[in-house]
């Protein structure tokens, strides 16, 4: 999922932060809006960065 998609939930849903989870459904942590936009507006964001680009195994990270 992009940053962008994945804004896109968080206002439709009216959600603080999505659940971030690994592809055995486990949950690998989460992100909120402000990561999300902070990653947005940074100098190096493109609209094809994954959301899997800036969460590391430890958690999120905004790191580009």
């Amino acid at each position: 999922m992009t940053v962008e998609v994945a804004l896109s939930v968080l206002d439709s849903s009216r959600a603080g932060r999505l659940l971030l989870c690994d592809e055995d459904g486990r949950c690998t942590g989460t992100v909120s809006r402000a990561e999300l936009s902070a990653v947005r507006d940074s100098a190096g964001y493109t609209d094809r960065i994954q959301l899997r680009d800036i969460v590391h195994s430890s958690g999120p990270s905004l790191s580009l």
